[in-house]
């Protein structure tokens, strides 16, 4: 298994948290907090064509 660093920013009106994944190009996702963006993301980077 490999290790990503993973960006997370709050937006301040929507109150979601987007997260990404600066190594892979393209590989961003959200949530609604921040344990479902993580998940989400890293759902994203399984999906992720390396």
């Amino acid at each position: 298994m490999l290790d990503f660093d993973v960006v997370l920013e709050k937006d301040k009106k929507t109150g979601q948290v987007y997260a990404s994944v600066p190594t892979l190009p393209g590989c961003y996702s959200y949530g609604d907090s921040v344990e479902e963006a993580l998940e989400n993301i890293k759902e994203a980077i399984e999906l992720h064509k390396i």
